[in-house]
């Protein structure tokens, strides 16, 4: 067994990598540490990162192919696919509903010459499951497992809170702070539905099967990765280029500036689902003229994403730029850059100092606006065609390919209800830990 790593899981754990080792190395700092400790005291704030972080950790599992060395030809697995099986490889013949023991589209049968519509037994729940009763039996045993593990927790966090503030000096021992009341409650209820959600996997198509028998619980996990990757790694892209056009415009102004304001003027202008288009169709066909450097369907794939990435990136930083460049012409006239340029101070150390710091809330702020925005984005371009490759899962495919069902008769809502609760976690809590992560670290926040 060998590790495998595509283009898009170097990008995405390396960003990881350098993003933990930014905020040890800034921790050193005290400032930098009261302001992580006003985020530990919003509780809110914790449990939008607790959220975050199980998103992240799945991304990560899925981010780490593993290859036989033994069968070079075998499509490389990732270490979620590992924890998930056998749901990823077990298919049905079509549509069924949430933890159903038969499908849902009946079939037409002979029988005794006589013409019968049935609704045909899955394959995957048979196995186990014979009856209702034995589904309900099952269930419930399922709940009470996931209660247990869920009181475990509870308890465990419970006592790790009571242990720190033994070791502080903290009275009374048993009353629990509000951020710690917020940790208890996330980590068991998370704790709750990961137990439930994975047991159940064990017997039933927890949330159902798609039009060629897919699971989408399976389809729905596995498109945490493909979510953060695209917004983590447009938003690579994108804030470099954005963070020193736009501060430069403001500083330094003359030409620069109006070289600047028509660059992204200009970029402004082009229809940015046109210019996005252009790009994978151009992609598209190079991959198809150059089969040898993408010998398999997911190194292409892979390609795909990561193009969409450099291309959202691209097409994007012309707001932040935007945004920065006014906030950089107000912040230069503040009597402390001119007190440092009178000073002696070099361009690079104000801007380092005294501007940088004074922009980060807009940058947070935009930041995220952008990763919700991207998020949903890949929605709507995989349903015009040119968002990822039909090989890779992930959300948008899944809106893309259920959206025609939902004028049946009856609705076949599990596909989308689906797509949506995952895609709206994951915005919501990277939305309220940013907010938490902006009022810390805005200099023109009062910080007590």
């Amino acid at each position: 067994m060998t590790f495998e790593f595509l283009w898009t899981d170097k990008c995405f754990l390396t960003l990881l990598a350098l993003s933990v080792l930014v905020i040890l190395f800034s921790s050193r700092k005290q400032h930098i540490r009261r302001s992580f400790n006003l985020i530990l005291h919003r509780p809110i704030a914790v449990s939008a990162g607790i959220i975050l972080l199980f998103f992240i950790t799945i991304g990560v599992l899925d981010s780490i192919h593993l290859a036989s060395a033994n069968n070079e030809a075998e499509t490389p697995t990732t270490v979620l696919d590992r924890i998930l099986a056998p749901i990823d490889e077990i298919t049905e013949k079509t549509y069924s509903a949430p933890l159903a023991l038969r499908q849902f589209i009946s079939e037409t049968i002979l029988v005794n010459g006589v013409v019968k519509q049935i609704h045909p037994l899955l394959v995957y729940p048979s196995k186990r499951i014979k009856s209702k009763a034995d589904r309900k039996e099952v269930i419930h045993s399922v709940i009470w497992n996931a209660l247990k593990y869920c009181i475990l927790v509870a308890f465990f966090v419970a006592a790790c809170c009571v242990f720190i503030r033994y070791c502080q000096r903290i009275k009374p021992l048993f009353s629990l702070s509000p951020t710690s009341l917020s940790t208890l409650i996330t980590l068991s209820l998370l704790t709750f539905f990961i137990v439930l959600g994975y047991e159940l996997s064990r017997t039933f198509h927890v949330l159902g099967t798609g039009q060629i028998g897919q699971d989408i619980f399976y389809f729905t996990i596995k498109s945490i990765r493909t979510g953060l990757v695209i917004g983590l790694l447009t938003t690579l892209f994108m804030l470099p280029l954005a963070l020193f056009l736009g501060v430069a415009a403001g500083y330094f102004g003359g030409l620069a500036d109006d070289l600047i304001q028509y660059a992204y003027t200009t970029l402004s202008s082009i229809p940015g689902v046109l210019l996005i288009t252009a790009s994978v169709l151009s992609l598209q066909v190079y991959i198809s003229n150059h089969p040898e450097q993408f010998t398999t369907l997911a190194q292409s794939a892979d390609a795909r994403l990561l193009a969409l990435c450099f291309i959202l990136g691209v097409t994007s930083w012309t707001n932040l730029c935007r945004l920065l460049r006014a906030e950089t012409l107000k912040l230069r006239e503040v009597d402390y850059v001119l007190a440092a340029r009178a000073l002696g101070s070099n361009w690079f150390t104000i801007i380092r100092k005294h501007l940088l710091p004074n922009v980060m809330h807009i940058v947070v702020i935009t930041l995220v606006l952008d990763f919700s925005f991207l998020v949903m984005a890949e929605a709507l371009l995989s349903y015009v065609g040119v968002g990822v490759s039909p090989m890779t899962i992930s959300w948008g495919n899944m809106i893309n390919s259920a959206r025609l069902e939902l004028a049946r008769n009856p609705v076949i809502w599990w596909p989308m209800l689906a797509a949506f609760v995952f895609m709206f976690l994951l915005v919501l809590a990277i939305n309220l830990f940013a907010d938490a992560v902006r009022d810390a670290f805005d200099p023109h926040q009062s910080q007590v």
